[in-house]
């Protein structure tokens, strides 16, 4: 077997993978409209992609505000929680692990995308400068659209959206998901308000790190005795390069992220989670994370560490190897190889990927690509 690393069993929570493998949670907006429901042929898609040792969904709005993206899933109604049990009865017949990734993309949207046309919600009335939102312009067509300025949340609003995370998770283990990880990275709502670019808010929820990092303290703990500590997650992208305050599909730069996100992750700690996700720089030549960061992740963290990025079998055997990681997740290799897992142990070659069937459409580039047939 090549890289066995990769292929030793561990205990994530009340899980047991039988891999280190990770389907990282990737956006593919097929979503059945209306209600942005969960279809047949995503069950399909996530079944396929079942051998992965632990799988989390793409990323599902929490409510109908965080929604920045046509055809996104959600799981805030009861017609979605139904779509979304006919996902997880297909992992689970094919012995699969499956969180839900729970999100809100606060200011990434659009007024065509919210709820009477209203503004986008965020930390503060700050708009988001190189972020795109998508929206419909036809059936089964769209186009990437610049956010407008959104409104700043009020603080009880804040507490509103506390438990519909809340909401969201029970709703989640309602619908079969194993556990549920809190959307926290690329520039979302939770990291806006961890941003101090993103957040200048003056009241409890901003100023200072410790007020930046609450939000984040109270949907975690909230979501933790919703559905249980050891049944939850939280993904973050701490960058430590780059000039670009607003880049949503890498998240936003910190001036200090090491300090930044150990702070991050210590909250995690002290409320048990069972992982933290952390997703690197994915352009072409991106520096990888310092050595000094990721060893103080694992000094400060005792759960599992999941890392994202572009990595191969061999750059990922070797990062679990150096006991720095426990899981590591194979983004876009995953979309074009339902089989991914036994062409790593078995050294086949792979398919390749088609970027243009990446978002919308139906089985073309989700369901079709082949498994290895010798």
């Amino acid at each position: 077997m090549k890289h066995p690393a990769l292929f030793t069993p561990i205990n994530l929570g009340r899980s047991t993978l039988k891999n280190r493998i990770v389907l990282p949670p990737l956006t593919r907006q097929r979503s059945a409209q209306p209600g942005d429901i969960a279809t047949e042929l995503m069950a399909t898609y996530y079944r396929q992609r079942a051998s992965a040792g632990f799988m989390v969904s793409e990323g599902t709005q929490i409510e109908p505000r965080g929604q920045g993206y046509a055809w996104t899933p959600g799981i805030y109604s009861q017609a979605q929680i139904d779509g979304w049990r006919t996902v997880t009865d297909a992992v689970h017949a094919e012995g699969g692990v499956i969180f839900a990734q729970l999100w809100h993309v606060g200011r990434v949207s659009h007024n065509a995308l919210q709820p009477g046309g209203a503004a986008p919600v965020a930390p503060s009335a700050i708009q988001a400068q190189q972020a795109k939102a998508f929206i419909q312009t036809a059936p089964g067509a769209g186009e990437l659209v610049r956010p407008p300025l959104p409104r700043a949340l009020e603080v009880a609003e804040i507490h509103t959206l506390v438990e519909q995370y809340a909401q969201a998770a029970r709703n989640a283990i309602a619908a079969g998901f194993d556990g549920v990880e809190i959307h926290a990275a690329n520039g979302y709502l939770v990291n806006q308000f961890i941003s101090a670019h993103a957040n200048q808010r003056n009241d409890e929820y901003g100023g200072s790190l410790d007020n930046r990092l609450r939000f984040l303290r109270e949907i975690v703990h909230a979501v933790a005795d919703a559905v249980g500590a050891d049944r939850l997650g939280v993904r973050f992208t701490p960058l430590f390069t780059g000039t670009d305050q607003d880049r949503v599909y890498i998240g936003l730069v910190e001036d200090d992220p090491h300090t930044t996100y150990l702070e991050a992750i210590k909250v995690l700690e002290a409320a048990g989670v069972a992982y933290v996700s952390i997703t690197e720089a994915d352009w072409d030549n991106a520096p990888d994370l310092p050595e000094d960061f990721r060893r103080d992740v694992r000094r400060h963290f005792s759960g599992r560490i999941l890392y994202a990025g572009r990595y191969t079998a061999e750059r990922g055997a070797r990062l679990i190897e150096s006991g720095l990681a426990d899981l590591v997740a194979f983004g876009r290799p995953f979309i074009a190889n339902p089989d991914l897992p036994a062409r790593i142990a078995n050294g086949w070659p792979l398919n390749p990927l088609d970027p243009t069937t990446m978002y919308g459409g139906a089985a073309q580039g989700l369901t079709d690509y082949p498994t290895y047939a010798g």
